[in-house]
């Protein structure tokens, strides 16, 4: 049985609104970044609207935002769940035991009821924008069931599911928007994800150290070297994949400046990269995100770039 700490008084006489506080950071909205993919199909058909005269790719983007904040709903159940059933040992991590449900600020009953209601309630929306979507919202929660019954425990599959629930964004958001789903796009974002995933559990084998098998099983299946060369494999077919998009696909036979934003895509996982060994980060993507402002100007310049160059015929 794992180490119980008892309440503290401070914790125990919270109000209503230091609970509600605490059920919306136990929902991770940090992490809320990754549902951005959803957005990708927006962008890469050139659904963008630039004025007010473009009522379908307005309708397209209410629908995109409508998506995101649906697998922020979504994301935020299972990020509850998860930290309901992993609860006991949340606190004894060194991160982790400061989440709402490990530290106490948030009932975990609470939290366990609210998750299950943000899952149906989602879910059941998600049917309201089109039949195809609201199928992506369950496949999406059966992945994440899957993962942590059992996928969780697989050596590989681990990282796999986390960089399939990557691509279920980038999927569900082409079928909120009614277009069809790109080969490209998908190859590339299961690269990506891939590579954060790797990418994160190098990073909690060097912080956890000698320790990562106590605190995770899996990890104890890991090793940096090993992890080293699954990072290698996939940044390389990331790399080579967007390039190819990027010069290759039917998009970029049309908008042939597409290619200048490989060179963000380099920076990016180069900077990744130097993070990761260097300042020994990546065990959180979603905050690499909003605090290192190197990634940030690079993110707004590749968008900016997109934009630019699928609104230029070539």
């Amino acid at each position: 049985m794992s180490e119980q700490t008892a309440p503290d008084p401070e914790i125990a006489n919270r109000g209503p609104a230091d609970i509600l506080k605490a059920l919306i950071l136990g929902m991770r909205p940090k992490q809320w970044t990754k549902n951005l993919f959803v957005f990708a199909a927006l962008v890469f058909t050139n659904n963008i609207p630039t004025n007010f005269g473009q009522p379908e790719k307005w309708h397209n983007l209410g629908l995109a935002v409508d998506a995101f904040i649906l697998f922020c709903l979504i994301s935020g159940g299972i990020y509850l769940l998860n930290d309901v059933a992993d609860r006991d040992k949340d606190r004894l991590h060194p991160v982790k035991r400061k989440r709402a449900i490990a530290s106490g600020r948030l009932p975990w009953k609470l939290a366990a009821v609210a998750g299950v209601i943000f899952l149906i309630v989602g879910c059941a929306a998600g049917y309201t924008v089109n039949m195809k979507f609201g199928h992506t919202c369950a496949g999406y929660i059966a992945l994440q069931i899957a993962y942590n019954i059992t996928l969780k425990h697989q050596v590989i599959l681990d990282v796999f599911a986390i960089a399939a629930g990557f691509c279920f964004r980038a999927v569900g958001g082409a079928y909120a928007i009614g277009v069809q789903n790109s080969v490209w796009l998908l190859l590339c974002t299961l690269q990506l994800a891939l590579f954060l995933g790797f990418g994160k559990r190098r990073n909690e084998l060097t912080v956890l150290g000698e320790d990562a098998g106590s605190h995770r099983k899996i990890l104890g299946q890991y090793s940096l070297g090993l992890l080293d060369q699954f990072i290698a494999i996939v940044l390389a077919g990331l790399i080579v994949s967007y390039a190819l998009y990027t010069i290759t696909s039917p998009t970029a036979i049309q908008h042939k400046f597409l290619v200048v934003t490989l060179l963000n895509v380099m920076y990016g996982v180069f900077r990744y990269l130097y993070l990761i060994h260097i300042e020994h980060k990546g065990g959180s993507p979603e905050t690499i995100l909003l605090e290192d402002r190197p990634m940030q100007v690079n993110l707004i310049l590749w968008f900016a770039e997109v934009l630019i160059a699928l609104k230029v015929t070539g």
